[in-house]
């Protein structure tokens, strides 16, 4: 029996019962799409390098970028998400059989990606989209409940994340290929726009708290402008191809300035003793960086739309990740939110990996060595955060509180 009390947390009344990595969302989603990412960028290399040939539905590049943004990210998303609109709204979050059924319908998922020979597509697809629709519908359902409107923000995001996953299947169920990097870029502005509202909220109160220093007000303007360039930026992305690419830059370029100057407000510096706090910084300014280079790239300044994309998600969404994950981790099992050198090897292992994804190609002379140099580093870093976190996100809180 929980009771919630006053301040919005929830204190378990009884003996917890159950397993403990089923308790909250962030246990099993965070570990096993931490495992996935690493297996999804192993067998990547492995296909590219020329050492694996499967027949994965969909095709090689279309599984790699599919199962890279709606596997991995959005099992991590969701994990966060569900965690999170606990403590939003005080409401007690999926855990047990729902959340056991919840984590199934993912891990089918990604399991029938790998028998594209052998089952209809339709089926694939049917299984891998109605995940985010059941996630959204639990996300929803508190925030919904207490009136919360302020957090069913994230509820149109989800919403455009199902519709790029429809595409992303109808590009080959239909047969129609070029909606896959429309869909495909789609997702990586829809995510980035995700980061942005999350960090929003909470870099600038882990910076403060983390470095003991004091937290930096915002700027109205500036929070109320980061939301609308990232739609401009999401759009003029989706209608490059018929709009001059000027304008196009244009956009890009606004964007990358204030995300920018949003970034650089939350004091970079303040934060190089605190490993949980830069990586948030690190992957943060990965948002401009990487529009600033879809802004250039459109100008013809040499710099290839890959590169752009890779910021966004090696830099951004990977580093990012890998430093929610391991706070989020330590917080919600009673842990103190610090990590030692393992981690913090992580973190650098992990920035290494974008640093070697997006500018390699100006220091490696075959794509292959750079691409494996980039996969060692993605698994060292992920490897790390799974063999320290294993145990973690398998037991028991060690305050003994639930979740």
């Amino acid at each position: 029996m929980s009771k919630l009390m006053s301040n919005g947390q929830i204190v378990e009344r009884e003996p917890l019962q159950g397993v403990a990595f089923l308790r909250l969302a962030f246990r099993p989603f965070f570990l096993l799409g931490a495992l996935f990412g690493m297996v999804g960028i192993c067998v990547w290399g492995a296909i590219v390098t020329g050492h694996l040939q499967l027949s994965l539905y969909g095709g090689g590049l279309w599984w790699h970028v599919h199962e890279m943004l709606f596997g991995f990210v959005c099992a991590i998303a969701v994990g966060f998400l569900l965690t999170a609109v606990q403590t939003w709204t005080g409401v007690a979050g999926i855990k047990g059989t729902p959340l056991a059924m919840l984590v199934g319908l993912w891990l089918l998922g990604r399991v029938l990606m790998f028998l594209g020979a052998v089952l209809p597509g339709w089926v694939i697809a049917l299984v891998d989209v109605l995940f985010l629709p059941v996630a959204a519908a639990v996300l929803v359902a508190p925030i919904v409940q207490v009136k919360q409107w302020r957090n069913i923000v994230f509820l149109p995001v989800l919403l455009l994340m199902i519709v790029a996953n429809t595409l992303m299947h109808w590009a080959v169920l239909g047969g129609d290929p070029g909606l896959q990097p429309l869909a495909g870029n789609a997702m990586v502005l829809l995510v980035t726009l995700l980061m942005t509202i999350v960090a929003g909220r909470v870099v600038p109160m882990f910076t403060a708290n983390g470095t003991k220093t004091e937290r930096v007000p915002p700027l109205p303007w500036l929070e109320k402008a980061c939301i609308p360039v990232m739609v401009l930026a999401l759009l003029a992305g989706l209608a490059q191809h018929k709009l001059p690419p000027e304008l196009v830059a244009v956009i890009f370029l606004m964007a990358a300035f204030v995300h920018a100057l949003r970034v650089l407000r939350w004091r970079l510096w303040v934060t190089l003793r605190t490993p949980l706090v830069w990586t948030l910084h690190l992957s943060y300014w990965s948002i401009p960086l990487g529009l600033l280079l879809f802004g250039l790239g459109q100008l013809g300044v040499g710099v290839s739309q890959t590169q752009a994309i890779h910021t966004l998600t090696v830099g951004g969404m990977g580093m990012m990740i890998l430093a929610m994950i391991s706070r989020v981790s330590l917080g919600h099992t009673g842990r103190e939110i610090v990590v030692g050198r393992v981690m913090t090897g992580a973190f650098l292992a992990m920035y290494a990996a974008f640093l070697v994804r997006v500018f390699g190609v100006y220091l490696f002379s075959d794509y292959s060595q750079l691409l494996v140099t980039a996969v060692c580093l993605w698994l060292l870093a992920y490897g790390c955060f799974f063999a320290l976190y294993l145990p973690v996100l398998a037991r028991s809180r060690i305050d003994g509180r639930p979740g």
